[in-house]
This record gives C-alpha cells, structure tokens and sequence, in this order.
C-alpha cells in the first residue's frame, strides 16, 4: 500500500511567521498531544528526528525524518524510514497580494514494517483515515494553537 497525500493549507500571517511557528520543535508535542514523542534539535538540514505518533486508531507509529534539504521561510524536504517509509516535501509560498500565505505538503508513504504494514495490508481505508486525520487534525491544531485568533483555512 502507498499513501500519497498533496495538501494545501492557507495561513493569514506572512510566510516568515508561519516558518518561524514551524521552527518552534520545542512546542510541537504541546501542539500535538498524539504526538507521544519527538526527539529533534530543530528545522535544520541534517537533524534527525524521532517520532512516535498515535493516531485515533489502534496502533502506534515509530519513525524517524530525515531534513535532507531545508530553505529557511521557503522549504524543508525530508526522509522517511522507521514503521512508515517514503519522503515529504513542505513548501511556503507568500499569496500574491501580500494577504498571508499557502503551506503545500506532498508526501508519498508506505508502510514499511510492525504492524502498520499488516494493517495497511488488511485495512487499507483505515490505514488511509489514520494518515489523513494526522494531516487535516495536525494543520486545525497548528492554526488554532500557534496562531491564535488568526483565520485561514484548513
């Protein structure tokens, strides 16, 4: 099973804000409380990052990502190995009239061992729910907790 995502989201803050949000590692798990653990130095090209993330579903994924290319306020590409294998790409693009901005997340992903690979196997739309509610669950808790009182859309 491969999950490919392609995902856009608008922000009403300039790009440099938002990457500034996304640099802040540190508030990531406070952010995220599915996300059970992540073991980062920050948004910098070459850091590993170790990450256990438990879904609304019954099992728990380890991975680690891999920052193979970062442009700060611009770009950051990564890797993908652990439970879950493959790559991601995320991409800022200031909107046009200077009126906030667009985060583009591609990412193409398959199970790669443990028992993702048994449910993506047995279970496909589950392993599908389970990989768009991280995303579109993970982008609402962004806005509302990094950018309090800002609008955009999801």
């Amino acid at each position: 099973m491969h999950v490919r995502s392609d995902r856009r989201y608008r922000f009403d803050v300039d790009h440099e804000t938002l990457w500034t949000a996304i640099e802040a590692t540190h508030d990531y798990r406070r952010w995220w409380p599915w996300l059970r653990r992540l073991d980062a130095n920050g948004l910098i090209e070459g850091d590993q990052w170790d990450c256990v993330v438990q879904p609304p579903l019954p099992y728990v994924l380890r991975f680690t990502v891999s920052l193979d290319q970062v442009v700060p306020g611009r770009l950051a590409v990564a890797s993908i190995d652990g439970e879950i294998a493959g790559d991601a790409r995320l991409e800022i693009d200031p909107l046009p009239n200077g009126d906030g901005c667009n985060a583009r997340l591609v990412s193409h992903l398959s199970p790669a061992k443990g028992m993702l690979k048994t449910v993506a196997r047995l279970a496909r739309p589950m392993a599908q729910f389970g990989h768009d509610w991280v995303l579109d669950t993970g982008a609402r808790q962004f806005r509302s907790r990094a950018f309090p009182g800002h609008a955009g859309r999801v």
